[in-house]
């Protein structure tokens, strides 16, 4: 139970957001249509907010695609990262002496910009490889898009320079054929898709490169800023949607849980409970349908439990609207997620 309730505190810094709402701005698709779309409460998403859960953020980049009606806005996402994009790691980015140093201070403090995945990096035959570890897996592709894409945008803007392709592979399909010299414009090279890992690979002699204009003075300072954010993370107050999420959790195998009994757990009111959600940008069934998924999604794991089990476990009376919800949240049904 430990990761499902790890997997909903994910959170996305509002500035990752921008990005996003810029490029659907682009595209004829306002703060206002996602909202609606999304099923989030008026004003979620504009002004922007402080931060939003990593959940909301991945059916976002999803409901903007679809919305915009372009198969690639995912990478269209990253050409509009900027430097405030990242927050305060952004900055830390900024005064590192080489490249080296922006891979080391990314894995240590992307957590600050987003939840969304974490990075990894090895080095072997004179050759560096960065890894992207996705929490969404393969079928959110605009999420890896928007990450790779979004790196490289930065990287040149922090090279001042445009840097060499990478060779890129990603766990995703590529989506359309016929549209994927999108990948070739943006990047700089075709990835190789459907790989087991989302991978850009590089000669290692990159790493020593210098950052130009790099401010070193500032590292000390920005990074005891960026510590003390760190563990902030890890002493703040549990939110309402985690909250809800935990109760949630704790009671759906007992039966299917209803927004009266939860908040009658949390000692509120069914009204009051329903507004703390909404000043959220949530509400009881989207905090249902996230704590159901990343149930499901461990359970998936476990191949001693059945899809009839799943179901129940879940609170669902019947097998057929489990599978039905979990399309709905992960593109593909139970069966196919587990076998993949």
């Amino acid at each position: 139970m430990t990761s499902a309730l790890f997997d909903h505190a994910k959170r996305v810094a509002g500035s990752y957001l921008q990005p996003l709402l810029e490029a659907a701005a682009q595209r004829g698709v306002n703060a206002q249509a996602l909202e609606s779309a999304a099923g989030l409460a008026p004003g979620a998403l504009d002004p922007l907010p402080e931060s939003l859960p990593a959940d909301v953020y991945v059916r976002l980049l999803d409901i903007g695609a679809e919305l915009a009606n372009d198969p690639h806005f995912g990478l269209h996402v990253g050409q509009c990262v900027k430097l405030g994009t990242y927050t305060v790691y952004g900055l830390i980015l900024l005064s590192c002496r080489d490249f080296g140093q922006v891979f080391e201070q990314t894995m240590r403090y992307e957590q600050l910009a987003h939840d969304l995945g974490r990075s990894s990096m090895t080095i072997e035959d004179e050759m560096a490889r960065y890894t992207w570890h996705s929490n969404y897996g393969s079928a959110h592709r605009h999420l890896a898009d928007s990450v790779f894409s979004g790196i490289r945008v930065f990287s040149n803007w922090l090279a001042g320079m445009k840097l060499p392709a990478n060779q890129l592979t990603l766990t995703h399909d590529g989506g359309p054929a016929e549209l994927r010299e999108e990948y070739v414009r943006v990047l700089g090279e075709m990835p190789v898709f459907g790989a087991q890992t989302n991978t850009a690979s590089f000669t290692s002699a990159m790493l020593s490169w210098p950052v130009p204009n790099a401010d070193v003075s500032l590292y000390p300072v920005l990074q005891q800023h960026a510590e003390q954010l760190l563990q902030q993370r890890t002493t703040l107050q549990p939110s309402i949607t985690q909250q809800v999420h935990a109760a949630i959790v704790a009671n759906l195998s007992h039966g299917q849980v209803r927004l009266a009994s939860i908040a009658q757990e949390l000692k509120l009111s069914p009204r009051t409970l329903q507004r703390k959600l909404s000043d959220a940008g949530s509400s009881f069934q989207q905090v249902l349908d996230q704590a159901r998924f990343a149930l499901a999604r461990d359970y998936l794991r476990r191949p001693e439990l059945s899809l009839v089990d799943i179901a129940f476990l879940l609170g669902y009376q019947e097998q057929s609207a489990f599978n039905h919800a979990f399309k709905e949240w992960a593109g593909v049904n139970p069966g196919a997620y587990r076998s993949s």
